[in-house]
């Protein structure tokens, strides 16, 4: 599971909408009364736009994991889409608040918000990255790409695969995170008592920091205080050095696409 390096985009830039607070730009009833500062951040994060946000070695080694057989899931809060844009393949990938692949009526009584708006992602996206809201094209309510809102619940996906995924964890790598965000950052818990697990981030948080307080943990906690870039540079190096080389030309193929 990983949330990388946060978005470049900040809460102060939205002061000229007054919000009530800086997560309402996520607040599914305000998102209803003024679509416009989820227009804004979605124009700035869509996945896949000409100089928009890039993956990151942290990216790509996740992706380096999946190609060298030893990725069962990765669980990201990232809603960039990075991860798919590093090369990790659908299957291996859980989205757990949501991705820009597809939209959904906001509207309870609509088919379309139940089903999703089919072949209408290119609409939604021609719309938002032009700075407009947009809507159903079954009932004329407010749409956006199916990105998790406060008020709403996780992917389903992310309840179909949580459980058996944890249970056969042998290794669980957790990348640049606060861990505050239930229930993503309650998953290290999660793991067996006797499963490694290693953190690589700027801080020790979440169980890591309870763990290190307490004296627990033991030899099966290791923390790589640092960036995520440099702290899987460093893996891939002890691993061996064609595995750094792999790393660094997956990282290369994607900021090229």
């Amino acid at each position: 599971m990983k949330r990388m390096k946060k978005s470049t985009y900040r809460y102060d830039k939205l002061d000229k909408f007054n919000l009530p607070f800086p997560e309402a730009i996520f607040d599914i009833s305000y998102y209803r009364k003024d679509p416009s500062p989820f227009v804004e951040l979605a124009q700035e994060l869509w996945p896949g736009q000409k100089g928009g946000p890039k993956p990151t070695l942290a990216h790509s080694f996740v992706s380096l994991l999946e190609r060298k057989g030893c990725l069962r899931r990765v669980y990201t809060q990232n809603i960039d889409g990075l991860e798919g844009l590093a090369g990790v393949s659908e299957e291996k990938l859980v989205e757990c608040h949501g991705h820009f692949r597809s939209c959904s009526c906001i509207s309870p009584q609509c088919q379309a918000a139940k089903n999703g708006i089919t072949g209408m992602i290119d609409d939604c996206r021609q719309a938002f990255i032009g700075g407009e809201a947009y809507h159903c094209p079954e009932c004329g309510s407010l749409a956006k790409p199916d990105i998790v809102f406060f008020g709403e619940t996780l992917p389903d996906r992310f309840q179909q695969l949580v459980e058996d995924d944890v249970n056969s964890c042998d290794l669980l790598i957790v990348m640049g995170t606060s861990l505050l965000v239930a229930p993503v950052a309650q998953m290290p818990e999660w793991v067996g008592e006797s499963v490694p697990r290693l953190l690589i981030n700027r801080e020790l948080v979440g169980d890591f920091a309870k763990e290190a307080l307490l004296g627990g943990g033991g030899s099966t906690d290791v923390f790589m205080e640092g960036d995520c870039d440099h702290g899987v540079q460093a893996l891939c190096r002890l691993v061996g050095e064609d595995w750094e080389q792999e790393l660094v030309e997956l990282r290369e193929k994607a900021l090229q696409e």
